[in-house]
């Protein structure tokens, strides 16, 4: 950890693990009514998971991405860790959006698009991530994988529900 004391990283640690949580609470709040009353309501694709499965996957995913962001804060300081950090907080404010477009506004389409401007911005995420901490980008990869397959589940129910 080039130039960082033990407390530090430590700190850094607790605010990206608090940042990614806070997107997770939020999106909790705005997505567990709807898959009570909504959400059952909608016509769903092929191999869509039950809707007990997305919270845990979910949780496993947040934990993911806040430590490969501190492994890429750990690393000396450029303009690729920079841009990585910054690309990093995009997608967590895209990902934020998603919940809110697709369970508040009940926007299948324009939550459609989000998810693919998610997919973009984690893979955007990764490039940096990759050239200064490898595992930063590979703990990311599970996470595009699974957006990846929320895009399909997404597209299903903009097929099936229009």
């Amino acid at each position: 950890m080039p130039g960082h004391t033990r407390a530090q990283s430590a700190l850094a640690l607790v605010g990206f693990l608090a940042a990614t949580f806070a997107v997770a609470a939020i999106s909790s709040a705005l997505t567990l009514p709807q898959v009570r009353t909504w959400y059952p309501t909608l016509h769903q694709p092929p191999l869509a998971p039950p809707a007990w499965l997305f919270a845990p996957v979910w949780t496993v995913l947040f934990l993911c991405m806040a430590v490969a962001a501190w492994l890429a804060w750990r690393t000396r300081v450029s303009t690729c860790r920079s841009g990585g950090l910054r690309m990093w907080g995009v997608q967590l404010l895209i990902n934020l959006a998603w919940s809110a477009v697709f369970f508040r506004l009940h926007s299948l389409a324009f939550a459609l698009v989000d998810a693919v401007l998610l997919a973009v911005a984690i893979a955007y995420t990764m490039r940096p991530f990759r050239t200064i901490r490898p595992l930063a980008a590979w703990l990311l990869a599970p996470y595009l994988a699974w957006t990846l397959f929320a895009i399909y589940l997404n597209a299903g129910i903009v097929l099936l529900n229009h």
